[in-house]
């Protein structure tokens, strides 16, 4: 998996008009047992499919998940992916989601060193992309981060004490578009960043006009094992 690297997101939002799509969006639904997610995982690693995010969450049918992956075009072909996908005997169902066919969303926390002289311009990006302050350090508090130097053993300690010469620390959670949380990470990091959390693109279906809909939307593929007959 590839992760973001400076100001350069490890998922690309934007790119030229009329150029075809860097990454395909593949959804899995997958019995919801242990180990599927490893497999899953495992099999791109095998054959050098190169993961820009992955995310996985339960459905509202609860014998299942849906896996969401944001796979290099470059890496592989989409048919080879779904192939092997398709050797997964948990894997019930995969789909492809075109980008423009799609609505996409990722999450992004991070706390952002906002002392008192950049503060008020942190909470100016806030509001404007309709973010949340989610947690604030207690700006004064220097006397805690010494004692956490002190007493903490190797990497542990060295942690504490930094944490004490920064004051002013923000954790702001933001949900959008992942060009939109590319573009709100790149004003902020100019604050400076002590931590930084990106959950990975999920997608579903637009529900335009014409647009494919819910659950037969772009069907690349479907596994007619018993589990599926069950699911009706």
């Amino acid at each position: 998996m590839s992760p973001a690297v400076g100001n350069q997101p490890a998922v690309i939002g934007n790119q030229a008009e009329g150029t075809p799509p860097r990454h395909h969006i593949v959804t899995a639904h997958v019995e919801n047992k242990a180990g599927v997610l490893a497999r899953v995982a495992s099999l791109f690693s095998r054959r050098g499919f190169n993961i820009f995010s992955l995310a996985v969450a339960p459905t509202d049918d609860d014998r299942f998940s849906r896996i969401t992956i944001v796979v290099d075009v470059e890496s592989a072909p989409l048919e080879q992916i779904v192939n092997q996908l398709d050797k997964l005997v948990n894997v019930v169902r995969i789909t492809e989601l075109a980008p423009d066919e799609a609505v996409e969303c990722e999450m992004l926390l991070v706390t952002v060193e906002a002392g008192p002289a950049g503060r008020d311009r942190v909470l100016a990006h806030v509001e404007a992309f309709g973010a949340t302050v989610v947690d604030e350090g207690d700006e004064g508090d220097e006397g805690a981060g010494g004692a956490g130097g002190a007493g903490g053993a190797g990497g542990a300690g060295g942690a504490g004490g930094a944490g004490g010469a920064r004051t002013g620390l923000m954790t702001v959670m933001l949900a959008g578009t992942p060009s939109s949380i590319d573009e709100f990470e790149n004003l902020v990091r100019p604050f400076g960043i002590a931590e930084l959390q990106r959950t990975g693109r999920v997608a579903l279906p637009k529900l335009g006009p014409g647009a494919a809909r819910g659950r037969d939307a772009a069907p690349l593929h479907s596994v007619t094992g018993g589990i599926q007959g069950e699911a009706g």
